[in-house]
């Protein structure tokens, strides 16, 4: 009996050994294949990289939840895959921006996977750029760039828009020969090298940042060429890039009510990012929007591009202890404060308008006096207008965010005590 159940014993250790090498010559060769496959794929990929399902052929699972915000509206309590609009919800933006495309439509963005689609379908006040209103939202519009040179950005929109179809996708920040993370925009490229900065010596952890500086972080159209630049040379903060501006003597527009020579700011969500909690920690913007996810038996960089609002499971309790519920009412809650104060910004700058309008239409008024009203209402504007645009409501640096805010309510003061000043000089 002893022999008979020792040779069982050994049978079947034989037969996991036997097992195991089977399973392990399947795998070095399924691998070995795999990665020869994934050379010949690559040729594939390198003469369609502009077409991101041909990249799906071959990462299917990161090109599943690619299209997984195209499936559903996905709305949280500020934002969402779903059309708002936001001249409803904040009426005062189109006193704020009256005289621009802003003050007359303003839509809540949806994902990447709308960029052509939505862009297409706005008002054409809103793309008189040209070609440069296109530069974050498609694929094709690196080989543009290549092709037209700077001529691009001014081109006619509707002449360049022709010549897109497939919305932000696997090129815009994958090299297709190697699928490495790569810069695919030359207004990121160039403004660091302006700030005497290498983006190649990058390291792997802030490119999945720098991937997403391409497109979420403010910047301008030139005058004359109307070539798209980000504003940095002097800094990334609100104020600093406010000196640039200053030091270019550069205007976008002239508001209509105040005759306040305006600036613009758009979406800085990377620069707002910087010297936050998360970003001082190490984190990188894709660790909380593009959280790692189980696929089957992979483990992917979720391609789903949301609020992490959505993921909280991943994106969160990785590192904090809390229950999603709690957290997500942490998240909403630093939300509502700053919206609450946002609004009372938006709201007081509206106030700066009606006073300088008022000062302006007084007979005898003091001129010097209501252009400096005019000075400190753009000021004020422009420290608003850099928190609102950004996207997160105010979570990627509540801290900064605040201050700004607390700023601009404080210009916009002042810029109303002048022309109060102004209109009692004409008494």
């Amino acid at each position: 009996m002893k022999n008979k159940g020792l040779i069982i014993a050994l049978s079947v250790v034989v037969a996991a050994m036997v097992l195991g090498a089977v399973y392990t010559a399947f795998t070095i060769n399924n691998r070995t294949l795999s990665e020869a496959a994934r050379k010949i794929n690559a040729q594939e990929i390198q003469d369609n990289y502009e077409k991101s399902e041909v990249w799906g052929k071959y990462y299917p699972k990161h090109w599943e939840s690619f299209n997984e915000g195209s499936k559903y509206e996905t709305k949280t309590k500020y934002g969402g895959n779903n059309k708002t609009d936001k001249l409803k919800v904040q009426p005062y933006l189109k006193i704020l921006y009256k005289g621009t495309g802003y003050g007359e439509e303003f839509y809540e963005p949806r994902s990447h996977f709308y960029a052509v689609q939505d862009i297409g379908a706005i008002n054409p006040i809103r793309t008189k750029t040209g070609g440069a209103c296109l530069t974050c939202k498609a694929t094709e519009v690196p080989r543009l760039i290549k092709t037209y040179g700077d001529a691009f950005y001014s081109k006619p929109f509707s002449e360049m828009y022709k010549q897109v179809k497939h919305p932000i996708g696997c090129s815009d920040c994958h090299d297709p020969k190697t699928n490495d993370l790569r810069i695919s925009r030359p207004a990121l490229i160039e403004a660091f090298e302006r700030q005497g900065k290498d983006i190649t010596k990058a390291t792997k952890q802030e490119m999945r940042s720098l991937v997403c500086a391409q497109c979420h972080v403010t910047y301008y159209f030139q005058k004359d060429t109307k070539k798209t630049t980000f504003p940095w040379d002097n800094g990334l903060k609100a104020d600093e890039v406010l000196a640039y501006f200053e030091k270019i003597k550069f205007t976008e527009w002239t508001h209509p009510e105040s005759q306040t020579p305006m600036l613009k700011a758009r979406h800085p969500d990377y620069e707002l990012f910087q010297g936050s909690v998360h970003q001082s920690a190490g984190v990188a913007c894709a660790d909380c929007h593009m959280p790692y996810i189980k696929q089957g038996d992979s483990k992917i960089s979720s391609h789903w591009f949301t609020s992490p609002v959505h993921t909280m499971e991943k994106s969160c309790t990785q590192c904090h202890r809390e229950g999603t519920e709690q957290l997500k009412n942490m998240v909403y809650n630093i939300q509502d404060q700053h919206h609450e104060i946002l609004d009372i910004a938006g709201n007081t700058n509206v106030k700066a308008i009606n006073a300088i309008k008022q000062a302006a239409a007084t007979p005898g008024a003091n001129q010097k006096l209501i252009e400096e009203a005019r000075q400190l209402h753009r000021q004020s504007q422009w420290m608003w207008d850099w928190v609102a645009t950004a996207n997160g409501m105010g979570f990627h640096n509540r801290q900064e965010a605040a201050m700004f805010l607390g700023k601009s309510i404080d210009l916009a003061h002042q810029a109303i005590q002048t022309a109060e000043k102004a209109r009692g000089a004409a008494k």
